[in-house]
């Protein structure tokens, strides 16, 4: 594994800004350098490359990252695969450290189910090359070599214990755990996958999690999933989303299909940005993320009942995810295909043109709701207002809700603001476009849309907490981690746990004292708090502190921590005062908390933030 402090002086020798420039136009705005978002479609530039941070922030989708993340986002690349590309750039050769990953494989037992999937897709792939009955079944398919090699297709051989060939230790834990193996009640075990054309799963860092297999003739089950385990969750993994990044931006949009070989054939015949969902219905967690590569997300489904009701489920998934400035589409294809057999049979051409024609979600949306109402009679209107509500009131992009209320309003004859009334809509105090609610005492004004952000224009925040403001201090100076007493940072949300990491990280030598801000994300990747820091290490992009104040600030902040851990522990002792009293050394702690309080108010030191 590729120790961390190679990682750390390899994102302080690179710079983020002459690696993003590689693949994207950049233009100097201020401090930072913008561009459009190659992660989202867009007109004005939100994307932001820090070169001082080297860090990059997108605010208008959310991605964020040092540039290790980006290659690992832009090009699809696993992580150790996007270490070596920055290395080789920087003429560094990557060392190898033993013993298990220090990010995400601390615990062994996590490194032994990866080291068990990597070895079973290797030998999955080795068996496909002197299968000839697998090999003709792909080739019927239309599946090419280098196809087949890109997705790392294998075979499982017809073999009851196949995989005891690669691991000596057929009884080991992890092959069960990982799903590659079933036992029966009596303890014996065989292979999961036998005599089955077999798809990897890989994650966003390119490691196989989980395998699709397909029977080569009419057995059953058709496909065949690795169960749920600790290393694959269905309802957050798509299939070929790791090869069809690149795709999608270039597209413009991702094409979410039901089957492993209809993202295969629509990548043979240059569609390469297709995903599939993994034996389970489209998610909002699948739709958050192919909104973080794409603004228009085309759901395509057999035209037959089971795929309209494959896309109902994809509708409802989705509208909590959706924003008023993105597109969900619905394409239908006719009853007697797949998009595996259309492509083959229609040419690729024909399908783009029929996704690039896919019905919006708002008409699939009205089109499905009237379907069961009769619009010509009173009930059959009613009928309609009442299964729309459900809905229409989980829809959270307000634009678009707006224009759906309208709709439903215009088909059943009722006024929009009634309709907004019975939704119980009407009380969020927004103007519609052309009415003018007059000013009072209670009046709140309309709910304006999102900003578009131009160079050098920051975002309007909720200003943070006192841990808030320490984490994003100690973010733009990792050095202040040194000064920061442990014991006084509160550990009740994300940042105050963060912030403690990086206290410890410090404090344990595992974190350089003059570490850059991409590097210091990216030593918590993996771990619980990366996240957080990557969410705040964006915000710091385009807003960080004054360097002329920042001592200041962080005096100020550190005594008022020191004030509010002293007011904490003052409410404790007074509750427990009035409840069951207090002995001679709790009174005297009170009576020198109280008296510690009074000095900080009286010269001044505590502020309110």
């Amino acid at each position: 594994m590729i120790p961390q402090s190679f990682i750390q002086d390899l994102l302080a020798r690179v710079d983020i800004v002459d690696v993003i420039e590689r693949h994207l136009p950049l233009k100097k705005g201020g401090a930072n350098y913008f561009a459009c978002c190659p992660f989202h479609g867009e007109k004005s530039p939100s994307f932001s490359v820090s070169p001082t941070k080297q860090f990059y922030h997108c605010f208008g989708c959310g991605a964020h990252g040092s540039a290790v993340g980006f290659l690992m986002e832009y090009s699809g690349l696993p992580f150790v695969e996007a270490v070596k590309e920055l290395a080789a750039q920087a003429g560094l050769q990557v060392p190898q450290e033993r013993g298990p990953n220090p990010r995400n494989d601390k615990n062994p037992a996590h490194a032994a189910l990866i080291e068990a999937m990597t070895v079973a897709a290797r030998h999955y792939r080795d068996q496909l090359r002197q299968a000839s009955a697998a090999i003709d079944y792909l080739k019927r398919r239309g599946v090419s070599g280098e196809i087949a090699a890109r997705f790392g297709i294998g075979y499982a051989p017809d073999d009851w214990q196949g995989l005891r060939s690669i691991f000596p230790d057929y009884d080991a834990k992890a092959l069960l755990e990982a799903g590659l193996v079933i036992e029966n009640e009596a303890g014996r075990r065989y292979d999961r996958f036998r005599n089955r054309i077999v798809f990897p799963i890989q994650d966003r860092r390119g490691r196989v999690i989980a395998f699709g297999g397909r029977v080569l003739d009419s057995g059953e089950p058709k496909y065949l999933n690795s169960p749920e385990t600790p290393l694959f969750e269905k309802g957050r993994e798509l299939y070929g989303l790791l090869q069809a990044q690149k795709s999608i931006r270039d597209a413009g949009h991702a094409i979410v299909v039901e089957g492993y070989m209809d993202v295969v054939a629509l990548a043979q015949h240059g569609i390469g940005n297709s995903v599939a969902t993994l034996g389970t219905a489209t998610t909002t967690h699948h739709i958050n993320v192919l909104l973080r590569q794409s603004q228009r997300i085309v759901f395509c489904f057999d035209g037959d009942a089971a795929g309209r009701k494959a896309a109902r489920r994809a509708l409802e998934s989705s509208l909590e995810a959706l924003r008023d400035d993105v597109t969900l589409a619905f394409l239908f294809l006719p009853e007697q295909h797949d998009p595996d057999s259309f492509v083959r049979a229609h040419g690729a051409d024909a399908f783009r043109q029929a996704a690039g024609a896919a019905t919006t979600l708002t008409n699939f949306l009205l089109r499905e709701l009237q379907s069961n109402c009769a619009l010509d009679t009173a009930e059959g209107r009613a009928r309609l207002v009442h299964e729309a509500k459900p809905l229409v009131t989980r829809i959270t992009a307000p634009m678009l809700r707006l224009q759906i209320v309208k709709s439903i309003a215009e088909a059943c004859q009722f006024s929009q603001s009634e309709i907004e009334r019975a939704y119980g809509l009407s009380e969020e105090g927004r103007e519609r476009p052309g009415e003018h609610a007059a000013a009072g005492p209670h009046h709140h004004p309309a709910a304006a849309p999102p900003r578009r952000l131009t160079p050098g224009m920051r975002p309007r925040r909720k200003p943070p907490s006192t841990v808030g403001t320490l984490l994003r201090l100690v973010l733009q100076h990792p050095a202040l981690a040194a000064r920061l007493p442990v014991d006084l940072v509160p550990t009740m949300n994300a940042e105050g746990e963060a912030l403690v990491a990086i206290i410890d990280a410090t404090n344990t030598g595992d974190l350089a004292a003059n570490v850059g801000l991409g590097a210091l994300v990216e030593r918590f990747r993996e771990t619980p708090h990366g996240e957080t820091l990557a969410k705040t290490a964006g915000e710091l992009v385009d807003a960080e502190f004054d360097e002329a104040v920042v001592e200041v600030l962080f005096e100020d902040t550190l005594r008022k921590l020191h004030a509010d851990t002293i007011a904490r522990e003052i409410d404790g002792l007074t509750a427990r005062e009035r409840e069951s009293g207090l002995s001679s050394i709790e009174r005297h702690r009170l009576a020198a908390l109280l008296i510690e309080k009074m000095n900080l108010v009286n010269l001044g030191k505590v502020q309110d933030f």
